[in-house]
């Protein structure tokens, strides 16, 4: 086991610095890290409310990335961000409803299992620490205040919620 996750954790590495030169907006080091996040959590059967953090962040940044794509490419349509956040949404809470992952019968929080609130709370995280990061970069003179500060901010901010409600969950 420990193998395996060094293993990872290695090329999870290797892929920050090959990967890590462009810019988008939301870096593609945040997508990797939060798509590794989601698979360790599944893996190490971490309770249900933390995973669904790691896939709301996940879907908030493919949204983000989606949109910044459209813009690059002069790609307008009425509605575009709706569209896009709407569908991306589909495309993960319906595959985990119909296989059984969401939907539990005994609810968690306002008739939602954890997963679900999980996803809401991950992407209101991780888009509120993207707005905050924009936000410190213009006002620092659009430099950030310290290297990796866009990958660090989002993906710090759903490691220490991770860390609080396991400890809370306890």
């Amino acid at each position: 086991m420990k193998k395996n996750i060094l293993f990872t954790l290695f090329f999870s590495f290797i892929g920050l610095f090959l990967v890590a030169p462009q810019v988008f907006a939301v870096c593609p080091v945040c997508s990797i890290a939060v798509g590794a996040g989601i698979g360790f959590s599944r893996w190490l059967g971490v309770d249900d409310l933390i995973t669904g953090l790691w896939v709301g962040a996940l879907v908030v940044s493919m949204i983000m990335w989606t949109i910044n794509w459209f813009n690059k490419k002069n790609i307008k349509f009425k509605f575009s961000s709706l569209i896009i956040s709407l569908s991306y949404y589909l495309l993960v809470v319906i595959p985990l409803f119909f296989t059984g992952i969401i939907g539990h019968l005994n609810p968690f929080f306002l008739f939602l299992d954890k997963l679900s609130v999980g996803i809401i709370i991950g992407s209101v995280i991780f888009w509120v620490m993207e707005k905050w990061y924009s936000y410190l970069k213009n006002k620092n003179n659009g430099h950030a205040y310290f290297p990796f500060q866009k990958v660090a901010m989002p993906v710090g901010a759903l490691i220490i919620l991770s860390l609080f409600l396991s400890l809370l969950l306890k």
